[in-house]
């Protein structure tokens, strides 16, 4: 498969990883460390063949993302679910297998200027935040809108940045 935007992933392995499966390039990140010329770069190789973030589902790879996502308008994203890429003892886009990156990428998002307006006490009443059964609808939730697994206040900034409305979620979870 050959991908066209340049992939920015977090470290070296997992840049070997996506170059095995897929006909592609990488920028490497080397962690949270990113620097001014990482960043400049990024924002350049965006302006001509646009960037897909693909960082590892955890806290720096959120970090990552959040970081570039203020600095780079119009990157694309691509999640994988924490359980698609753990070991026994680590977590990251190299322990993927080709069939969950290759659905990561083939499902990517880029987050809307039109901010939605769903507030927490939205999401409360969609029962997203507060109730017993409140992680399993933000985890279908997630897993319907490929944006990665989160708790309450990190989904609903992804569920605004993307534009969605009230009636796009009960669509989702009253199916």
């Amino acid at each position: 498969m050959k991908i066209k935007e340049v992939i920015v992933v977090e470290g070296k392995n997992d840049s070997n990883v996506l170059k095995n499966f897929f006909d592609c390039d990488t920028i490497i990140t080397n962690g949270t460390s990113l620097n001014e010329f990482t960043i400049k770069l990024i924002k350049s190789v965006n302006n001509v063949r646009g960037v897909i973030i693909l960082t590892d589902p955890d806290s720096p790879g959120d970090y990552i993302r959040t970081t570039l996502n203020n600095k780079i308008p119009n990157l694309k994203h691509a999640y994988i679910l924490k359980e698609d890429g753990r070991t026994s003892k680590k977590v990251g886009i190299e322990h993927a297998s080709k069939e969950v990156l290759e659905k990561a990428l083939n499902n990517i998002i880029t987050y809307s200027d039109i901010q939605g307006n769903i507030t927490m006490s939205d999401m409360f009443y969609l029962g997203l935040s507060g109730k017993e059964n409140s992680s399993e609808n933000r985890i279908k939730l997630s897993k319907f809108f490929n944006i990665g697994k989160a708790n309450s206040k990190t989904l609903l900034k992804r569920i605004n940045m993307l534009g969605l409305t009230l009636e796009d979620l009960k669509e989702v979870l009253y199916e």
